[in-house]
């Protein structure tokens, strides 16, 4: 049984190509996905061994407890402990630290690469010699005074910047201007993975990041021959225990690549999406491809029946043959994977966040589950079909066509189908009226929306008569040849569906998909809208960032501006549930936001009055007049507060409302300012006002200034991910439909050679065979393609009304658009998949069909 399943593998090899293909694509994202993890991760370990190279013991402060006092809150680390430090046995250099973050402004003025966990700034602390050794100068000289500062290489070269160049920046607080007097390298990879670096002089630095002679790290270097561990015991008996801890550098280098590659892990996750789509789809590939060669071998199979072989032996050559089918698509996915892992860092890395660079990483985790992935799949879609060739009699060796399906089979399809169909739709149906986004019934719809798929895959060859000879109507258009291809396509119903199988799932999440994308972002336009009434928002581009109180007042007197409200937002706890609370000024709320109140009103606003949107209320239990047990911001401190409005969920005012005042003192940041809502005089939008407010704000690249279009655009910039999702899809599903409409179509050329030269032989020209087997493609991707958009379009309906709830918004909205070009597409793709064989077909000589047994 080996050799005949090597003989088979070996006589089919044209036709199991495809199947390879298919596979390759999953197990290529796979192992390309792993390597890539793997290969960042090492390069992230890399570049941080190599920056704590020098360094064997690093102090840091500890953070005081809650209550202490004043100056037990001045770090542990000054200029005394220095000095200590340097005479600690072994310790050959001490280098101490003062570092923070700032967010720099290009050339141009525009914001650059604002992340403040990637901004890093420090202070130019020079040795002996004069020199910094973790800051190698390679332009210019290094800063001397507040009015100076230096970069790295990589940020002069983003944000345009050369010597002398004035430099805008800011810390935590108002905008600074300083002029660059230096660049730098370092090998930080928090830089070097795409931020930026700010160097001030020491005590500039020590003036923005701690206090003025107090350092918040210490580099220590040891002396030839010491051990860095012992090291780090004789450094931490010098320590006051309760305010500085002594940590190894090389443990510093593993916490640094870890928090790096925190930052850049998931890129994984949308390479592994689309593998796991390719490999599902793929596997109905596999089915049909293996299931079309054991219909192909019945007689075959009977004989060996006939002399000897068991059912079990039978079953086993077949899942052999997948194994080694398996093998051969692992190994070739995983070579194309090594590619992808090549091209992942720069296609995924943006000006904003650079992946680091570094040889390739193939450890076993890939290769393992490429050949996990590869067999195991291929074995697995292999399994029914082997279960079909074990049941194949002996007597069906004296047969001389292939037995239809049996009518029992057809019947126990149809009602399985039909029960799929029914309990998935019910599941949907029930879940469109509960308007409640809650994860148990999106799980439900997910169960459901699988249930419904399942349904059309078991339905579809039931389905496929009826469907197939309604589109005829339109085959029919092209004559005899039209006719012949829908009778070819009718001619065994179960291969048609197992064939529309790939493009049917595809379809229905794209289909889906792109319904529930385009009706999101309809939808969150309109809530975006519909709830701002200003025709600006200043805010703040981080969370921990807060805007300078007296930027409110020169926002204010900004000509042009009517209303200038400021928002201090903050936490509310409900005991239930952790929610946003807007801080608000009861006088001008109403002329900045769109507020739909239920009951009540914005005017009662004060010390322990607040208001709550529907959802808190529905939550909680209240209404107005009613009374809600939370805490606000940092102090968490509960206490009863009087509800005097229910507003409908509304973006811009978040989850509740209260007083500015109130909120603000009890906020995360004391008397912030996290947002500013401008009104201007008649509505007036205009380039020159928005200069004139970023202006006002200092050009600080920490705060954006947006006009309501802006605004309403950057709160539906979420769907921007499920686009690429969608396509990326669609794409996937294409291809591998293009392979199974391939295999298909190769299979019943070989099986029709006689039937295609008796066609020749009376009189059919090359150019009507081709044309058949065009239009007979064309005829299974529009069955797929139907069935998939009627899924697609049922399970989006039902989804998407969850959202209704949250979002009131929310209405379907089809985007015509996309989906004129998915039928489109799929039907291209069918022609075109049908090319090689209707050559083929078209190249038989009608003697030698007509005479092959």
């Amino acid at each position: 049984m080996l050799k005949t399943a090597l003989r088979n593998l070996l006589a089919h090899k044209a036709r199991q190509i495809m199947t390879v293909l298919a596979v390759c694509l999953g197990v290529a994202f796979v192992s390309g996905t792993l390597v890539f993890a793997d290969s960042s991760a090492e390069a992230h370990r890399a570049a941080a061994s190599k920056s704590f190279a020098d360094i064997a013991v690093t102090v840091t402060a500890k953070e005081p407890p809650p209550g202490a006092a004043a100056n037990q809150r001045t770090s542990a680390l000054d200029d005394a402990l220095v000095r200590k430090l340097a005479a600690v046995p072994g310790v050959a250099a001490v280098h101490p630290s003062v570092d923070g973050s700032a967010a720099l402004n290009a050339a141009d003025g525009t914001p650059l690469r604002v992340n403040l966990m990637a901004n890093q700034a420090a202070g130019h602390l020079p040795g002996k010699d004069g020199k910094d050794s973790r800051y190698p100068l390679v332009e210019g000289r290094a800063p001397k005074n507040s009015g100076e500062l230096a970069v790295d290489s990589g940020t002069a070269a983003a944000g345009g910047f050369r010597l002398g160049t004035k430099v805008t920046l800011a810390t935590d607080g108002p905008v600074m201007t300083k002029r660059l007097v230096g660049i730098v390298t370092t090998e930080d990879t928090r830089v070097t993975a795409g931020g930026t670096l700010a160097l001030f002089d020491k005590a500039t630095a020590q003036k923005l990041f701690t206090s003025p002679g107090h350092y918040n790290g210490i580099d220590l270097s040891a002396a030839p021959g010491t051990d860095p561990s012992e090291l780090s015991d004789r450094v931490t008996a010098v320590l006051p225990s309760d305010r500085a801890e002594a940590t190894t550098g090389e443990a510093q280098a593993a916490q640094q690549a870890i928090l790096v590659d925190t930052l850049t892990r998931g890129y994984e996750k949308l390479p592994l999406i689309f593998a796991g789509v390719s490999l599902f789809i793929g596997s109905f590939l596999i089915i049909n491809t293996f299931t079309m060669l054991v219909s192909r071998r019945t007689r075959e199979i009977a004989l060996l029946r006939a002399i000897g072989a068991t059912r079990r032996q039978v079953s086993r050559s077949v899942l052999l043959e997948a194994l080694l089918v398996g093998l051969v698509a692992s190994a070739a996915g995983f070579l194309l994977g090594l590619g992808i892992a090549s091209v992942l860092p720069g296609l995924l890395s943006t000006d904003g966040n650079t992946l680091p660079q570094g040889p390739l990483v193939v450890g076993p985790r890939p290769v393992v589950a490429a050949l996990g992935v590869g067999v195991g799949v291929t074995v697995l879609a292999a399994w029914l079909p082997s279960r079909r060739a074990a049941k194949v009699a002996p007597v069906e060796a004296m047969r001389t066509t292939e037995a239809p399906p049996s009518a029992k089979r057809s019947r126990i399809r149809g009602v399985t189908g039909l029960a799929l169909l029914v309990l998935g739709a019910g599941v949907l149906v029930s879940l469109s009226g509960a308007k409640d986004a809650s994860e148990k019934n999106l799980q439900l719809a997910m169960f459901g929306c699988g249930l419904l798929v399942a349904a059309l895959i078991v339905l579809a060859p039931v389905l496929a008569s009826p469907m197939i000879r309604l589109t005829g109507r339109l085959t029919g258009r092209f004559g005899i040849t039209g006719h012949l291809a829908q009778q070819n396509a009718l001619r065994d119903p179960r291969r048609t569906a197992a064939t529309a199988a790939t493009l049917l799932i595809s379809t229905a999440l794209v289909a889906g998909l792109a319904v529930i994308g385009n009706s999101t972002g309809q939808a969150l336009d309109r809530q975006a809208a519909s709830g701002l009434g200003a025709d600006y928002v200043i805010s703040s581009r981080t969370s921990s960032t807060a805007i300078d109180r007296a930027a409110v007042q020169r926002v204010a007197d900004t000509p042009g501006v009517r209303t200038a409200s400021a928002v201090s937002d903050s936490t509310l706890f409900t005991g239930s549930a952790v929610r946003e609370i807007s801080g608000v000024d009861p006088r001008t709320v109403n002329d900045v936001m769109k507020l739909d109140f239920v009951s009540g009103s914005a005017k009662d606003l004060g010390p322990g009055r607040i208001a709550v949107s529907t959802t808190i209320g529905r939550e909680n239990g209240v209404t107005t007049g009613g009374h809600l047990n939370a805490g606000i911001g940092r102090n968490q401190k509960f206490r009863k507060y009087t509800v005097v409005g229910v507003y409908r969920n509304n973006p811009v005012a978040h989850d509740a409302l209260g007083a500015r005042t109130e909120v603000a003192h009890d906020s995360n940041f004391p008397g912030s300012v996290q947002r500013i809502l401008v009104r201007t005089d008649g509505g007036a939008v205009s380039k020159t006002t928005e200069d004139r407010l970023r202006t006002a704000v200092g050009s600080s690249p920490l705060l954006k200034v947006q006009d309501r279009e802006q605004f309403v655009h950057e709160a539906a910039g979420t769907m921007g991910e499920l686009l690429t999702l969608m396509y990326g899809m669609l794409a996937i599903g294409i291809v591998i439909a293009a392979l199974g409409i391939m295999n298909t179509l190769a299979m019943s050329v070989a099986e029709r050679t006689r039937e295609i030269g008796a066609l020749r032989a009376i009189g059919m020209d090359r150019s009507g065979i081709r044309r058949m087997i065009r239009l007979e493609a064309v005829t299974v991707a529009a069955f797929g393609t139907l069935l998939g958009l009627a899924g697609g379009l049922f399970g989006a309906w039902a989804v998407g009304s969850l959202a209704n709830g949250a979002m009131p918004q929310y209405a379907l909205a089809l985007p015509w658009g996309t989906l004129l070009l998915v039928c489109l597409l799929s039907l291209a793709i069918g022609a075109l998949a049908a090319a090689v064989p209707a050559r083929r077909a078209a190249a038989l000589s009608p003697l030698e069909a007509v005479a092959e047994a």
